[in-house]
């Protein structure tokens, strides 16, 4: 059985969004398996050092480098820079994004703009830039973060579940393409997992939520998302579904779509 302690040891890992939730407990999930390098991305510089320490303190080798998803020209050229601090990337987890809290008739097109520049543009811009040396190496293994909303639409979602959808539509052709050349792609779906992601969601007006969701509270904490994900790309699983029971909402739409949009117009 696949194990992510041998699967990852000594490998070099690129994080995106690493400065809170899920990303953060991927670090420091990742920060004690033996021989790990770490890149850890974000905006937020203070917090991106506070849990660098962190990965520092596990044995973990780690660089902070700083990172903007939204300006989606420099993202190239930064992906560039990342590959030079250790030579290479052998695993790379675009997690970075934003989530939305608003009805569409209410939702400015900026916003559709600047959600799908952060959670579809940002990731693939990325991808396609670490490939090649992938490809070089003759190994690589990318993941990226969609979200169960990936699979279905949702109330006050539209852009965020839009991305979601591209992510999936782009990810299950890039698999695909990379099975023969040993490179493994890996769609993480979380359901409701304990994060601040209710917190910066956009707003109608571009501002954010500021509220925790209920739901989100109540959700699967980070950490354990965090581990369930390592075990499942030790796996190379291609998708990966983390969360507690509504997860069960993507079987019902799969099976019987009927039942959901029923069930769908009743959440709150």
């Amino acid at each position: 059985m696949a194990n992510p302690q041998t699967y990852f040891a000594n490998k070099i890992i690129w994080i995106t969004g690493a400065s809170s939730g899920i990303g953060k407990e991927l670090a420091l999930a990742y920060s004690k398996i033996s021989g790990v390098s770490l890149i850890l991305s974000a905006r937020r510089i203070e917090k991106l050092t506070e849990i660098a320490k962190q990965c520092e303190q596990n044995g973990a080798k780690c660089t902070v480098f700083p990172l903007d998803l939204e300006q989606t020209d420099t993202l190239d050229e930064k992906s560039r820079e990342a590959i030079a601090i250790y030579g290479r990337i052998d695993v790379l987890v675009n997690n970075g994004g934003i989530s939305q809290r608003s009805l569409t008739i209410e939702t400015p097109i900026a916003n559709d703009r600047k959600i799908m520049e952060i959670d579809y543009f940002s990731s693939i811009i990325i991808t396609k830039a670490v490939l090649p040396q992938m490809i070089e190496n003759g190994f690589g293994h990318i993941a990226v973060t969609s979200s169960i909303s990936g699979c279905f639409g949702f109330p006050q979602r539209s852009a965020y579940c839009a991305a979601k959808h591209a992510i999936y539509g782009f990810y299950e052709a890039l698999d695909i393409e990379m099975r023969s050349k040993n490179i493994a792609v890996t769609i993480i779906s979380p359901g409701r997992i304990n994060t601040d992601i209710s917190l910066s969601a956009l707003t109608k007006d571009g501002t954010p939520h500021g509220e925790m969701d209920p739901g989100q509270a109540k959700g699967l904490d980070a950490a354990v998302c965090a581990k369930r994900i390592l075990k499942g790309m030790a796996k190379k699983k291609h998708e990966l579904l983390v969360g507690k029971s509504e997860l069960i909402m993507v079987q019902i739409y799969r099976k019987f779509p009927a039942l959901f949009h029923i069930l769908a117009t009743k959440i709150n």
